[in-house]
């Protein structure tokens, strides 16, 4: 059984051939933000013959399964990255879109230091900066 076909199972969703195919593209993409758009001509490119309306539905099913997280950043549309359990934050380069992961603990003990000061705990945050190139 594929590692897919694994991974969809686990999320309790049946196995199907769009999915099997939207998980792939998802996984094999070194851009690890793609909106729907960009899965669909990715299949498309493939020769694999799934519309937009598959793709959209496919990837708010995977959303609710846990297996990718969405993000709408500002002035776009949303784009889509696989749930890896891991915690980071974005950087949003305005001139071309680019999205950038970074992590920095100095900013993740502040976020909650000025959450405490204010009395409360902080139980999750999203962090986006927008940046240019210099």
């Amino acid at each position: 059984m594929s590692d897919q076909n694994v991974e969809l199972r686990k999320a309790g969703l049946k196995v199907t051939l769009p999915r099997v195919k939207i998980l792939s593209i998802l996984e094999s993409n070194p851009e690890a933000h793609m909106s729907a758009e960009d899965v669909y001509r990715s299949l498309i490119d493939a020769g694999e013959d799934v519309g937009l309306a598959t793709v959209y539905r496919v990837l708010t099913q995977f959303e609710s399964a846990g297996l990718v997280e969405r993000h709408n950043f500002d002035g776009g549309h949303s784009v889509f990255e696989l749930a890896r359990g891991d915690h980071h934050d974005h950087m949003v380069n305005v001139d071309d879109g680019t999205v950038i992961e970074f992590s920095n603990e100095q900013i993740e003990r502040l976020q909650h230091e000025i959450a405490e000061e204010h009395g409360f705990e902080l139980v999750d945050h999203s962090l986006v900066l927008y940046v240019r190139k210099k």
